[in-house]
């Protein structure tokens, strides 16, 4: 293991037995002791680059506090803006920032979209109820504006600072405002989250040490024959799942010790944004409790689902969330794989600017109308039979697809990208391509009949006009 993924597995060991202390704290208590906790992890880990943190929070409030109407469009172009700047500091003759300030930065980005929304659909829902008299039709929305005290607390507070899991505003507040924290469901769901966690650090430490990233760009590598290079990008990346399993189960572990983003099993909450439904505790009823809101990581699902896009959905769950509320509605495009497309390019750039980032982003459209054109000509004519083999191949090429982009996230350079995929010769690229191609002239190929029936009949309701043809 590096030494920054030493740091990171020390904040989230330690914030798990600290998150069951402040199950103890007052709401006032618990705001501030969070807040000098996640500011003091900043500090240590980052320096004086916790500078760029704290001018994208003072940005952003003066953005929500400037023009509420504006406000989300404004946050995403301010915060995506920084980013850029942040990660070209070195041309402007600064030190370039550490990973662990990257960290805080990405998840910090998040928090500010995600806030500025939150603040306008406060101010929107307010101006309806003050018009109508009637009752928010909002989930989960804000009761008041935050000040700016509570937006700097919300910005660093210790829970997930560095790893996650996103988390809006109002579960924030929700979280401070627990009336009986010490009640709630604790010990019993975070050690079912960690369980399997010795597992995953085992697998991770024992596979990446026979299986080295470095390996691949060396020319010994390249002279290796093409189903050693094809099997490596297979062991790469689960390499890659089982170190991110191990964070992110551990970073939600870090949520529940706390209690934080605990709701009742009939708010129905999502990853990433929480309750959908309105609920109401019933004293006099055994409630039950979830954490679906922290929830990062589907490590079934991941595995084992059957598609491309449904591998997306179960993987980062809480940024996928905020991509699909706070991206997708607002791409320039209509059809679904362009806005995708859209949504992934927005997704590499937050990661980075790394070539790697975006050539294996963008390449998931290109899978997704693969899926598409093969089910929707191959599949949805096969029997039930059919369809379980159909599926069986499916999932086999989407676990083979992840491969193949993983390598592009962790080589990062396009020069290493490029030279690993030419040395397995653009294969899953290969195969996408012809799908589509495939698809789309099986498509072509149903529809014919289906014209010359129309024709027929339309020739045998007129009469006339078959002479005409037949005389041509």
């Amino acid at each position: 293991m590096s030494p920054e993924e030493l740091v990171y597995l020390g904040i989230l060991a330690g914030s798990i037995p600290v998150g069951f202390l402040f199950r103890f704290l007052s709401p006032p208590v618990k705001q501030g002791a969070a807040l000098l906790l996640g500011l003091s992890i900043t500090i240590a880990t980052c320096n004086v680059h916790t500078l760029h943190s704290l001018v994208t929070v003072v940005g952003t409030w003066i953005i929500v506090r400037s023009s509420w109407r504006h406000a989300p469009a404004l946050s995403l172009a301010w915060t995506f803006l920084y980013l850029l700047f942040f990660r070209l500091v070195t041309w402007f003759s600064l030190p370039p920032p550490t990973p662990y300030a990257n960290a805080v930065q990405l998840l910090l980005t998040l928090k500010m979209v995600s806030l500025a929304n939150e603040i306008n659909s406060f101010h929107v829902e307010k101006k309806k109820d003050v018009s109508s008299f009637d009752k928010s039709s909002v989930v989960s929305g804000l009761s008041q504006e935050p000040s700016f005290y509570d937006i700097l607390s919300y910005s660093y507070c210790y829970v997930g600072i560095m790893t996650g899991p996103f988390f809006r505003f109002k579960t924030y507040m929700d979280w401070l405002k627990q009336p009986d924290p010490q009640t709630l469901p604790g010990s019993v769901p975070c050690l079912q989250r960690l369980k399997l966690v010795p597992v995953f650090g085992a697998l991770f430490l024992a596979v990446n040490s026979v299986f080295p990233l470095a390996y691949v760009r060396t020319d010994e590598f390249l002279d290796q024959n093409f189903f050693f290079r094809f099997f490596y990008m297979i062991a790469v990346f689960f390499v890659f799942r089982m170190r991110f399993y191990s964070a992110w189960c551990g970073a939600e572990a870090s949520c529940i010790s706390a209690g934080l983003g605990c709701y009742p099993e009939k708010a129905q909450s999502k990853p990433g944004g929480g309750p959908t439904v309105d609920y109401s505790s019933d004293p006099s009823a055994e409630e039950k409790y979830d954490f679906k809101t922290i929830q990062n990581i589907d490590c079934y699902n991941t595995d084992f689902c059957v598609k491309v896009r449904h591998g997306m959905r179960y993987w980062n769950m809480t940024v996928q969330w905020w991509l699909h509320h706070y991206i997708y509605p607002n791409a320039p495009f209509k059809s679904y794989t362009l806005r995708a497309g859209w949504t992934m390019f927005i997704s590499a750039y937050w990661h980075g600017l790394h070539a790697g980032y975006y050539l294996s982003f963008l390449t998931i459209p290109l899978c997704i109308a693969a899926e598409s054109a093969m089910e929707a000509s191959v599949r949805s004519k096969l029997g039930p039979r059919g369809q379980s083999a159909f599926d069986w191949i499916q999932w086999f090429l989407k676990m083979r697809a992840y491969d193949y982009m993983c390598m592009g996230f962790v080589l990062l350079k396009a020069e290493d990208t490029i030279n690993y995929w030419t040395s397995i010769y653009f294969i899953m690229h290969v195969i996408a391509v012809m799908c589509i191609v495939v698809g789309k002239m099986l498509k072509s190929g149903k529809r014919e009949p289906k014209r010359h029936e129309e024709v027929k009949r339309e020739t045998d309701a007129n009469p006339t006009e078959e002479k005409v043809e037949k005389k041509d």
